[in-house]
C-alpha cells in the first residue's frame, strides 16, 4: 500500500517527558529541546503544564513567543484557573492549542476528583468551552480513557466536540491496555460518537506494560491521526510512546499502516542525543533506534550477512536515522569475516595463513576483555606481517 495520509506528531517531550524522575529543564534547556523539535519537523510541541509552577508558565510563554513554524500546546486540567494560564502563556504562539484533560474512570471519578459522572460532563462542556472562547484549537484528553466505561467515554466524547474541541485524545494513561484493546477501543468511539469524523482522534500510550509503540500503531489502524510521543520514550514512571520508534515503524512498514509522517528521521539521532543531554537520562544501548547498539552486531554470522548484503540484518539504514556506518562490534562471537572486514579498514590486507594465526589471537584476547577495539587488533596485524604464529 502506498503511504499518503499523514498522521500528525504530537511531542509531549517537555511536558510528559520533563515529569520523568530528575529530567526536570531549564528555560534554555527546554528552548533547545523545542529548537531541535522544530529541524526534527514534528506538528506540534507540547511546551508544558503553566498552572504547575510561575517558571512552567514562563518556560511556555518563551517556547510559544520564539518557536515557529509549528502548533505549541499548553495543558490545562478542567479548571478555569488551568486554562486561563495555559492561554496566557500560548497566546502569542503562530499556532496555540489549548489541552484540556479530565478523568473520566470511575477510579479516578470516585477516587481522585469525588465527582460524579453528571458533574464530569458538565465540567468538560463548561472548561471545553471556555478555552474555545480563548483558542480556535482545543484538544481535549479523557485521563485513564482505556478503563473508563466505554458508552460514559463516548458521552463525555460527544460533549466535549460540541462544546468546541477539534481534537480528541484516547489515553492509555497508565499503560494498561493491549494493542487488540486499544484498536478496538478506537473503533467503538468512532462507531458511537456523533461528529467525530470531524475531528482529529489521538493516541497518547504510556508504557507501564512495555506495550506503548504497539498501542500506539494499533490505535493509527484504528484511524488515529495525531500521535503523542517522547524523545527517546521518557515519561511519567515507564515512560511514553517512543516518538523514534513510531515514526521508522511507518516508515519502514508502509504496507502494514498505509500513512506517513513529516518527521525528518535523519533528525532523530540528534534529537536523541540533545534530550538526553538536558535530562542528564541516558538511552539505553539496546534501545531500539537511537540506543549505541542499534546498529551495532556482534555474532559471526550476523557480521558475515552484513557485510555480504545489508538487508540481511537491517531493515533500515543507519543513515536514514543520523548514525554513520553500521557498527560492527568485535568480540568472542564474532567471526573471520568481520575481523578481515575491520583490518581492511585498518588498512592490513592479510593473507588466509595469516588471517587464520590473527583470528586464534583475536578470540584469545576476546575471551580475556569483553571487546577488542582497533589499537588491539593493529597490534595483532603488526605480529602478522613478521610472522603467522607471532602472537
Amino acid at each position: 500500500m502506498e503511504a499518503s495520509e499523514v498522521v500528525k506528531i504530537f511531542d509531549t517531550t517537555l511536558r510528559d517527558g520533563e515529569q520523568s524522575p530528575g529530567a526536570t529543564m531549564t528555560i534554555e534547556e527546554k528552548l533547545q529541546v523545542a529548537e531541535q523539535l522544530v529541524t526534527l519537523r514534528v506538528d506540534c510541541i507540547e511546551a508544558g503544564f503553566p498552572a504547575a509552577s510561575p517558571d512552567d508558565l514562563a518556560a511556555v510563554r518563551e517556547i510559544a513567543r520564539r518557536t515557529k513554524g509549528v502548533a505549541v500546546a499548553a495543558l490545562a486540567r478542567a479548571t478555569a484557573g488551568d486554562i486561563d494560564a495555559a492561554w496566557d502563556a500560548i497566546r502569542e504562539a503562530e499556532r496555540p492549542v489549548i489541552h484540556v484533560f479530565l478523568a473520566t474512570s470511575d477510579i479516578h471519578l470516585q477516587h481522585k476528583l469525588n465527582i460524579s459522572r453528571e458533574e464530569a460532563l458538565q465540567r468538560v462542556k463548561t472548561m471545553v468551552a471556555r478555552a474555545r472562547a480563548y483558542c480556535p484549537t482545543v484538544e481535549f484528553s479523557a485521563e485513564d480513557a482505556t478503563r473508563s466505561d466505554r458508552d460514559f467515554l463516548c458521552q463525555v466524547f460527544d460533549v466535549a466536540i460540541k462544546a468546541g474541541a477539534s481534537i480528541i485524545n484516547v489515553p492509555d494513561t497508565v499503560g494498561y491496555s493491549t494493542p487488540g484493546e486499544y484498536e478496538a477501543l478506537f473503533h467503538y468511539v468512532s462507531a458511537h460518537v456523533p461528529g467525530i469524523e470531524q475531528v482529529t482522534l489521538s493516541a497518547h500510550c504510556h508504557d507501564d506494560l512495555g506495550m506503548a509503540t504497539a498501542n500506539t500503531l494499533a490505535a493509527i489502524r484504528a484511524g488515529a491521526r495525531q500521535v503523542e510521543v517522547t524523545i527517546n520514550g521518557i515519561g511519567e514512571r515507564a515512560g511514553n510512546t517512543a516518538l523514534e520508534e513510531v515514526v521508522m515503524a511507518l516508515r519502514t512498514r508502509p504496507e502494514a499502516f498505509g500513512v506517513e509522517t513529516r518527521v525528518q528521521a535523519e533528525q532523530l539521532l540528534d534529537a536523541s542525543r540533545v534530550v538526553s543531554r538536558v535530562t542528564g537520562l541516558p538511552v539505553q544501548p539496546n534501545k531500539a533506534i537511537v540506543g549505541l547498539n542499534a546498529f551495532a552486531h556482534e555474532a559471526g554470522i550476523h557480521q558475515d550477512g552484513v557485510l555480504k548484503h545489508a538487508l540481511t540484518y537491517e531493515i533500515m539504514t543507519p543513515q536514514s536515522v543520523g548514525w554513520g556506518d553500521t557498527n560492527l562490534v568485535l568480540g568472542k562471537h564474532s567471526g573471520r569475516h568481520g575481523l578481515d572486514a575491520r583490518l581492511r579498514k585498518l588498512g592490513y590486507r592479510l593473507s588466509a595463513e595469516q588471517l587464520k594465526y590473527a583470528y586464534k589471537s583475536f578470540i584469545a584476547m576476546a575471551e580475556r576483555q569483553k571487546t577488542v577495539v582497533d589499537h588491539d587488533l593493529v597490534y595483532i596485524a603488526e605480529c602478522m606481517q613478521e610472522t603467522p604464529s607471532a602472537v
